[in-house]
């Protein structure tokens, strides 16, 4: 299968989300989070109510939302379900009004969906990634893939001293 059309980007680590990062409860509440603050949130695809990560980037002026994987990718049906669990949960943050609600300041700006991987996506994950990004294409919600680093720790991606994203 062609997945050209996917924004796949396993040989930049440097990609980081930048300014102030939000973390989301899907079913409700945010808190801001600085660059400085650390704070330890269980994340990850295992959690399809949490928002793993939520910033406004100033340089493309679209909002990012993004969710982490560390474990490997190997097709198991398990992990592919709650992929689709937490993609549908980021599309209808965005979708339902939600985002628009909690973030009025963010209204209109253009929205991707990030997922921050530790592995590289397997062939059958790769090919569910192609068409969800097709139909994300049509509500105007980008979806891109970024290899991240395994010490690559949300929400805390922005502000540490190596980052670079604010220079």
């Amino acid at each position: 299968m062609d997945h050209a059309g996917l924004a796949v980007c396993f040989h930049n680590r440097s990609a980081c989300l930048s300014d102030v990062i939000y973390l989301v409860s899907l079913d409700g509440g945010s808190r801001a989070v600085s660059g400085g603050d650390s704070l330890q949130v269980a994340s990850g695809l295992e959690r399809p109510g949490v928002l793993d990560a939520f910033a406004h980037d100033a340089r493309t002026d679209r909002v990012v939302l993004a969710m982490f994987e560390r474990r490997p990718w190997n097709g198991r049906a398990e992990q592919g379900l709650q992929l689709q669990e937490k993609l549908n949960a980021y599309a209808s943050f965005v979708l339902d009004g939600e985002m628009r609600e909690q973030f009025p300041q963010l209204a209109g700006k253009r929205v991707c969906i990030q997922l921050r991987t530790v592995h590289e996506p397997d062939e059958r994950t790769l090919a569910f990634l192609e068409t969800a990004r097709q139909q994300l294409d049509f509500q105007e919600i980008a979806l891109e893939i970024i290899q991240i680093g395994a010490d690559e720790e949300p929400p805390n991606v922005c502000g540490s001293p190596d980052c670079g994203c604010r220079n």
